[in-house]
């Protein structure tokens, strides 16, 4: 354990060392402890909110303005790059999980407790219905639009297995970039993000490249629109406990602790009560470069 001084007044060389984790030893554990819980549920439905405001919010904005007002390509690429922002800013209170699948495929792994899976899809449905409520009020939602939904000429089975096909390389690309072989801080964003964009160009005229559940069933709620509802929980399931699998196979048994702290988030880096660094100097200034 370090000495007090290095905690309350740390150095290059320590500030160094703490990267990527709470610099005070007592808060190396937050993420075990219930009263944070609450927290982190608000982080989740936040995060889920925003997501299904960008998502669903392209097609509705688009229908709401003539059809022409944001391009497919936009539709598809900006719940990839509002993901990203949302786990570069909060993805150390929560995980940013902020989907069912990813909460159930951490939890599969050994990296989340599963006590704490109920909560999690709670708020990340919340968060979905909220966002489906706000647009519909602002906006209205007509039939269909702001849904994901099996293309024109694509079958219900063939949108499932697509469904589970990207679930599979999401989720797997999550798990892999929370490992601790290829988590390089916050470029797991990157990764993430880069992945939904991707999956979107290409998959989006198939299934919708929905991926998500909470993202695929609120606006369902809000709409009452529940056509081929069940491709959109049943595949990304299955891609979830898939990607387990293949996760396993390349990186053999989850738990280990920094896919644990990926998965459970750790309250952010570097959090903790009072000023981030204290006076120093005869003229009071703050000392420390953040």
């Amino acid at each position: 354990m370090r000495p007090t001084q290095d905690i309350e007044t740390p150095t290059h060389d320590t500030e160094l060392a703490m990267f990527g984790r709470p610099n005070a030893f007592a808060r190396q554990f937050d993420f075990w402890d219930a009263q944070y819980e609450g927290r982190r549920l608000f982080s989740e439905l936040l995060g889920t909110f925003f997501l299904v405001l960008v998502a669903a919010g392209g097609g509705v904005v688009n229908a709401r303005f003539g059809g022409h007002a944001v391009p497919a390509s936009a539709r598809v690429v900006a719940p990839a790059l509002m993901v990203m922002a949302i786990i570069l800013f909060m993805g150390t209170v929560s995980g940013a999980h902020l989907n069912p699948a990813v909460s159930l495929a951490f939890a599969l792994r050994g990296d989340f407790p599963w006590r704490r899976v109920p909560g999690y899809l709670v708020a990340q449905y919340a968060g979905a219905v909220l966002a489906a409520l706000l647009l519909r009020g602002l906006l209205g939602m007509p039939r269909h639009v702001g849904l994901t939904l099996p293309g024109a000429g694509i079958s219900a089975p063939v949108a499932l297995i697509w469904e589970i096909v990207l679930t599979t390389g999401l989720v797997s690309v999550i798990l892999g970039t929370a490992s601790g072989a290829q988590q390089v801080g916050s470029f797991a964003a990157l990764g993430v993000g880069s992945y939904i964009a991707l999956a979107g160009l290409f998959g989006a005229p198939v299934s919708g490249a929905s991926m998500n559940p909470a993202r695929s069933l609120g606006p369902a709620l809000v709409t009452g629109d529940w056509t081929a509802w069940w491709v959109y929980l049943a595949g990304p399931v299955a891609g979830a406990v898939i990607a387990v699998g293949a996760a396993w196979v390349l990186r053999g048994p989850g738990g280990g602790r920094v896919g644990r702290r990926a998965a459970q988030g750790t309250l952010g880096t570097g959090w903790r009560p009072g000023p981030i660094a204290p006076p120093s100097g005869p003229t009071g200034e703050k000392g420390g470069t953040r």
